[in-house]
């Protein structure tokens, strides 16, 4: 069974929660890319849209979106995810994961771009309260 733990971030406040996607909705997930809009009932968000930034798998290997495909590659990086410059003209050999969801993927990050009716504070507090 896939299960992923979802951040999803909300620029409108600056805030962000997370939640475990399991069942048929992370099913649902597999195959989507990064930049990928989807809906937010996969997340309990229903009514809201939200857009996949990126994510890592369960190593700790994050996804860089411009990697076709969901499997592990060795890129010469210079910055960006899964590699901090230090200094100016520094690349090193990175490994990084595809942009492609697939089951090996542990975390996912979205971002909120169309909001529901009910703001999603309410929501999460209400999911916790059933608990």
């Amino acid at each position: 069974m896939v299960e992923f733990e979802v951040v999803i971030s909300d620029p409108k406040n600056g805030t962000s929660y997370q939640t475990k996607v399991e069942g048929h909705h992370a099913n649902s997930l597999i195959g989507k890319k990064i930049n990928d809009e989807v809906d937010g009932i996969f997340v309990n968000l229903p009514g809201y849209k939200l857009k996949i930034t990126g994510g890592s798998d369960f190593d700790g290997f994050p996804m860089k979106k411009n990697i076709p495909g969901p499997g592990r590659k060795k890129i010469l990086g210079k910055g960006g995810a899964g590699f901090k410059n230090l200094e100016d003209g520094v690349r090193k050999k990175k490994t990084v994961r595809g942009n492609t969801i697939s089951p090996e993927i542990s975390q996912l990050n979205m971002k909120v771009i169309e909001h529901g009716p009910k703001s999603i504070k309410d929501i999460f507090e209400e999911e916790k309260e059933g608990e």
